[in-house]
């Protein structure tokens, strides 16, 4: 499933993850505010990246997806998120892996990026760091939040499957791509993880090259979907190379996620989605999944919000 764009002179693409679950009135609602957050910076000459991380931060904020305020517990009952942005004009990137009481970790993740010489801070590290900076601070889980994020023990391993893979096909990770008016591409991601995840797990969103990556000379691409299957094949990486040898945006990702299915395997039911733009202004969302919560705008009409891209 994909969509081809034409030609912009900016645009701004976000998702709010791949999986089976239909997105509800409230998601798409917040996704279309999420685009035109991002796009009223891109029409008034602001960079991409600030347009990515203003995307990124409305639905962090919503508690509708699993990133932010909507992040899954892990199994000790703590939410621990993961989080990164990649400006494409001087390969410039920050992220933030397993940080804590942090509302917007996006915004910790440009921190990293703008504040330090750094690329990554993971841990407790990257709380004190938010903190150092007097970030916004996520209200303390409630008692009804572990029930909702927790898994679960039944007696054979049968239902004990069935429970996981239940938990897994929810909303997943957000992101965001944009193309701004001087020809700068950035991409963005940032997530709560999957359900049933071992305190310390990190998955593909902080990890530049596998969850997210920007490149002026090629394009910028932000993932969603199980973390482990995309850091194998390097995924973001990976499209942004075929953007570079001359494939479209379309063709980049949808080769890409067939590498994945064929050389990895993934069940259609959770799958995995790409945002991609180019250098020009071409983009695609493109998704194994049987949906993906997405949308783009490139200012002309109403943003375009589905579940699902053909």
């Amino acid at each position: 499933m994909s969509l081809r764009g034409e030609a912009a002179r900016s645009v701004i693409l976000a998702h709010g993850g791949a999986g089976s679950k239909p997105s509800t009135p409230s998601q798409k609602e917040c996704l279309r505010l999420s685009l035109v957050r991002g796009y009223e910076l891109l029409r008034h000459g602001a960079s991409a990246i600030d347009a990515v991380e203003a995307a990124i931060r409305t639905m962090e904020s919503s508690g509708l997806f699993n990133a932010g305020s909507g992040s899954r517990l892990q199994l000790d009952g703590v939410r621990r998120m993961d989080a990164a942005l990649m400006d494409g004009g001087g390969l410039r990137a920050g992220a933030v892996a397993g940080i804590e009481q942090v509302r917007h970790p996006i915004s910790a993740a440009r921190l990293v990026m703008d504040r330090t010489s750094h690329v990554l801070i993971a841990g407790p590290p990257a709380t004190r760091f938010a903190r150092h900076f007097k970030l916004e601070r996520q209200a303390p889980p409630t008692p009804a939040d572990p029930k909702k994020s927790r898994v679960g023990y039944p007696i054979g391993r049968q239902r004990q499957t069935l429970s996981l893979y239940a938990q897994m096909i929810r909303e997943e990770t957000v992101g965001a791509v944009a193309l701004d008016l001087s020809g700068d591409v950035a991409a963005g991601a940032s997530t709560g993880g999957i359900a049933c995840m071992l305190p310390g797990r990190v998955g593909d969103t902080p990890l530049i090259g596998c969850g997210v990556y920007a490149d002026n000379e090629a394009g910028g691409a932000s993932m969603t979907g199980i973390g482990e299957s995309i850091v194998r094949l390097a995924m973001a990486k990976d499209i942004v190379d075929r953007l570079a040898r001359g494939e479209r945006p379309a063709a980049a990702a949808r080769h890409a996620i067939n590498k994945l299915v064929r050389r990895i395997g993934i069940a259609a039911e959770i799958g995995v989605g790409a945002l991609v733009v180019a250098p020009d202004g071409r983009f695609a969302i493109r998704h194994s999944s049987l949906r993906m919560a997405a949308g783009y705008w490139t200012g002309r009409g109403d943003p375009m919000i589905a579940d699902r891209f053909r």
